[in-house]
């Protein structure tokens, strides 16, 4: 039960209950700003005007972490429906929810995806998500052809601007059962071509003189680490998206080094439910992929 302390100071700002779901969502008062396009400080003190005005302390702070008091877990799910109360308040009986479309890299996807989606329904539920999973170079196209209203995928070629959310290294996973001794064919598990990392891996493996065969064509990621978990071949994967069971085999092998490739984020929105949720999203994806 929360308790108001002075009549007052007895109304919830959205702005502040809204800094306070996204400190709890991204464990943090950085990411918390970047989401908010604001200053550390300024939702600092945007928390403190909320537990002013419940007359409790909802966040324990730290130099290393920061954690949600008891008092702060219980006031969460009432939180989040004053957000979603407001959010539906502003619709009205508009029959269309406000749609956002993401193109995601399926490189770039990994294990991010889930709390992506888990925290922008938590601080977003009004809005409708579509996400597609492709190729780069196909979810950029569908975003210069108005398909999407963002795109999260690796760098292509020379193409520039975007918002830089993460740099991923590259090796050469298998089973730690697979047997392959230098000068024998590689065997690969790889996307179907446009895929740029078989094109960076290919091309590594040409210009190091080592033969090369495809085992497996995977229709996405997942597929992919499958067969090389099953053993049947060496996938070329970031190191943030491969899954516990497989090894880099590279340095032991003596195989050519994969270049890092960049996660971009490109957008084009306006709407400011639209940007908040992006921005919302690029800052849960750089907590989760800074902490793997």
């Amino acid at each position: 039960m929360i308790t108001i302390i002075d009549d007052t100071m007895s109304t919830l700002d959205i702005d502040t209950v809204q800094a306070f779901l996204l400190v709890a969502e991204l464990q943090g008062f950085t990411r918390a700003a970047e989401a908010l396009g604001t200053t550390q400080a300024a939702v600092s003190m945007k928390l403190q005007r909320l537990e002013s005005v419940v007359g409790r302390r909802l966040v324990e702070r730290s130099p290393r972490a920061v954690a949600l008091t008891a008092e702060g877990i219980a006031f969460l799910p009432h939180a989040r429906a004053l957000i979603e109360a407001h959010g539906r308040a502003l619709s009205g009986d508009k029959p269309v929810r406000p749609q956002l479309s993401l193109g995601i890299s399926d490189h770039a996807a990994g294990p991010e995806l889930v709390p992506l989606l888990e925290r922008l329904h938590a601080v977003s539920s009004q809005l409708t998500l579509s996400v597609t999973i492709g190729f780069s170079r196909q979810m950029l196209d569908g975003y210069d052809a108005g398909e999407f209203d963002a795109v999260m995928v690796r760098q292509e070629g020379s193409r520039r601007g975007g918002e830089n959310l993460t740099e991923d290294g590259f090796g050469w996973f298998a089973a730690k059962g697979l047997v392959w001794r230098r000068g024998e064919t590689l065997p690969l598990a790889t996307l179907a071509p446009p895929c740029g990392v078989r094109a960076l891996a290919v091309r590594a493996l040409d210009k190091a003189g080592i033969a090369w065969s495809e085992r497996f064509v995977g229709g996405g990621v997942t597929a992919v680490a499958a067969a090389a978990l099953a053993g049947l071949a060496v996938a070329p994967l970031a190191r943030r998206i491969a899954p516990a069971g497989l090894v880099d085999i590279g340095p032991a092998q003596k195989l050519p080094r994969l270049p890092p490739s960049r996660v971009i984020l490109h957008s084009k929105v306006s709407d400011p439910a639209k940007l908040t949720a992006l921005r919302i999203l690029a800052a849960t994806f750089r907590s989760v992929a800074a902490a793997r």
